[in-house]
Protein backbone atom coordinates (compact mmCIF):
# COMPACT_ATOMS: atom_id res chain seq x y z
CA UNK A 1 0.00 0.00 0.00
CA UNK A 2 1.20 3.33 -1.12
CA UNK A 3 0.63 6.83 0.34
CA UNK A 4 1.66 10.05 -1.44
CA UNK A 5 2.80 13.19 0.13
CA UNK A 6 3.79 16.78 -1.63
CA UNK A 7 6.41 18.01 -0.17
CA UNK A 8 7.69 21.55 -0.64
CA UNK A 9 11.54 21.92 1.07
CA UNK A 10 11.42 25.71 0.80
CA UNK A 11 7.89 26.44 2.28
CA UNK A 12 6.01 24.60 5.68
CA UNK A 13 3.36 22.93 4.25
CA UNK A 14 1.42 19.72 4.85
CA UNK A 15 -0.56 17.47 2.56
CA UNK A 16 -1.35 14.40 3.37
CA UNK A 17 -3.50 11.56 0.90
CA UNK A 18 -5.99 9.53 2.55
CA UNK A 19 -4.46 5.75 2.27
CA UNK A 20 -6.23 3.00 0.09
CA UNK A 21 -9.20 1.74 1.95
CA UNK A 22 -8.67 -1.86 2.51
CA UNK A 23 -8.81 -4.73 5.22
CA UNK A 24 -5.86 -5.24 6.99
CA UNK A 25 -4.40 -5.18 10.68
CA UNK A 26 -2.47 -1.99 10.61
CA UNK A 27 -3.64 1.64 9.53
CA UNK A 28 -0.82 3.91 8.85
CA UNK A 29 -0.97 8.32 7.61
CA UNK A 30 1.70 10.35 7.46
CA UNK A 31 2.77 13.86 7.36
CA UNK A 32 5.84 16.20 6.28
CA UNK A 33 6.95 19.44 8.12
CA UNK A 34 8.99 20.86 5.14
CA UNK A 35 12.38 22.72 5.01
CA UNK A 36 12.75 26.07 5.69
CA UNK A 37 16.11 27.50 4.59
CA UNK A 38 16.25 30.90 5.19
CA UNK A 39 17.78 33.54 3.25
CA UNK A 40 20.79 32.53 1.37
CA UNK A 41 23.52 35.02 0.73
CA UNK A 42 24.34 35.34 -3.06
CA UNK A 43 26.67 34.80 -4.09
CA UNK A 44 26.57 32.20 -1.55
CA UNK A 45 30.07 31.08 0.03
CA UNK A 46 28.83 28.57 2.82
CA UNK A 47 26.15 26.04 2.35
CA UNK A 48 23.23 26.28 3.58
CA UNK A 49 21.52 23.44 5.56
CA UNK A 50 17.82 22.99 7.07
CA UNK A 51 16.28 20.12 8.44
CA UNK A 52 12.36 18.81 8.37
CA UNK A 53 9.87 16.03 9.69
CA UNK A 54 8.41 12.91 8.00
CA UNK A 55 6.01 11.29 10.58
CA UNK A 56 4.86 8.12 10.06
CA UNK A 57 1.77 7.12 12.16
CA UNK A 58 0.38 3.68 12.30
CA UNK A 59 -2.40 2.21 14.48
CA UNK A 60 -3.37 -2.01 14.93
CA UNK A 61 -7.02 -2.50 13.85
CA UNK A 62 -7.48 -5.45 15.66
CA UNK A 63 -4.49 -6.63 17.22
CA UNK A 64 -0.83 -6.22 17.86
CA UNK A 65 0.65 -6.34 14.56
CA UNK A 66 4.10 -5.99 13.16
CA UNK A 67 4.19 -3.25 10.28
CA UNK A 68 7.49 -2.87 8.00
CA UNK A 69 7.60 0.46 5.58
CA UNK A 70 10.10 2.25 3.68
CA UNK A 71 9.95 6.46 2.78
CA UNK A 72 10.97 7.17 -0.82
CA UNK A 73 10.91 10.55 -2.16
CA UNK A 74 10.56 11.67 -5.65
CA UNK A 75 13.26 14.04 -7.66
CA UNK A 76 11.49 17.14 -7.63
CA UNK A 77 12.39 19.83 -10.19
CA UNK A 78 15.79 18.12 -10.41
CA UNK A 79 17.25 14.66 -10.60
CA UNK A 80 18.37 12.86 -7.80
CA UNK A 81 21.92 14.32 -8.48
CA UNK A 82 21.01 18.19 -7.98
CA UNK A 83 17.37 18.84 -6.90
CA UNK A 84 16.56 22.37 -7.78
CA UNK A 85 14.52 24.93 -5.86
CA UNK A 86 12.58 26.78 -8.30
CA UNK A 87 11.38 30.95 -8.86
CA UNK A 88 10.36 31.66 -12.06
CA UNK A 89 12.59 30.43 -14.60
CA UNK A 90 15.56 30.92 -11.71
CA UNK A 91 17.01 27.68 -10.11
CA UNK A 92 19.04 27.05 -7.13
CA UNK A 93 20.71 23.53 -6.39
CA UNK A 94 19.84 21.63 -3.30
CA UNK A 95 19.66 18.19 -2.17
CA UNK A 96 17.73 16.01 0.59
CA UNK A 97 19.34 13.39 2.66
CA UNK A 98 18.95 10.39 5.35
CA UNK A 99 21.61 11.49 7.54
CA UNK A 100 22.87 13.99 9.14
CA UNK A 101 26.19 14.26 7.41
CA UNK A 102 24.43 14.76 4.50
CA UNK A 103 26.07 11.76 2.67
CA UNK A 104 23.32 9.89 1.88
CA UNK A 105 20.95 11.39 -0.98
CA UNK A 106 17.50 10.26 -0.12
CA UNK A 107 15.33 8.91 -3.18
CA UNK A 108 13.92 5.69 -4.21
CA UNK A 109 16.82 3.34 -4.17
CA UNK A 110 17.90 3.85 -7.21
CA UNK A 111 21.13 5.74 -8.64
CA UNK A 112 22.80 5.40 -5.70
CA UNK A 113 20.01 6.98 -3.60
CA UNK A 114 18.88 5.70 -0.07
CA UNK A 115 15.79 5.23 1.65
CA UNK A 116 14.26 4.94 4.94
CA UNK A 117 12.66 1.59 6.34
CA UNK A 118 11.53 0.73 9.89
CA UNK A 119 9.99 -2.10 10.96
CA UNK A 120 8.03 -2.90 15.01
CA UNK A 121 5.42 -4.43 16.31
CA UNK A 122 1.94 -1.82 16.12
CA UNK A 123 -0.57 -1.40 19.38
CA UNK A 124 -3.96 -0.57 19.33
CA UNK A 125 -3.04 2.80 20.47
CA UNK A 126 -1.37 5.03 17.68
CA UNK A 127 2.87 5.23 17.39
CA UNK A 128 4.26 7.92 15.83
CA UNK A 129 7.57 7.95 14.43
CA UNK A 130 9.50 11.28 12.96
CA UNK A 131 12.24 10.83 10.22
CA UNK A 132 14.41 13.77 9.73
CA UNK A 133 15.14 14.60 6.13
CA UNK A 134 18.24 17.08 5.81
CA UNK A 135 18.46 19.57 3.39
CA UNK A 136 21.34 21.67 1.74
CA UNK A 137 22.15 24.27 -0.35
CA UNK A 138 25.42 24.29 -1.54
CA UNK A 139 27.48 27.54 -1.17
CA UNK A 140 29.02 29.24 -3.95
CA UNK A 141 25.71 29.39 -5.94
CA UNK A 142 24.71 32.93 -7.27
CA UNK A 143 21.09 33.41 -7.59
CA UNK A 144 18.74 35.75 -8.26
CA UNK A 145 16.50 37.52 -5.40
CA UNK A 146 13.30 35.65 -5.45
CA UNK A 147 11.34 32.86 -3.41
CA UNK A 148 12.38 29.77 -4.30
CA UNK A 149 10.41 26.15 -4.05
CA UNK A 150 10.09 22.61 -5.27
CA UNK A 151 7.70 20.00 -4.91
CA UNK A 152 8.46 16.45 -3.88
CA UNK A 153 6.31 13.14 -3.35
CA UNK A 154 6.90 11.02 -0.31
CA UNK A 155 5.57 7.72 -0.98
CA UNK A 156 5.06 5.42 2.07
CA UNK A 157 5.00 1.72 1.15
CA UNK A 158 3.72 -0.91 3.83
Amino acid sequence: MRQRIKWLPACIVLLALPWSARAQLVTCTGAVTGIAFGSYASPGSANADGSGTINVTCTATLVVSPVNYTITLSTGNGSYATRKLVSGTHSLNYNLYTNTTRLNVWGDGSAGTSTVSDNYVVLLTPTVRPYTVYGRIPGSQNPHAGSYQDNLTVTITY
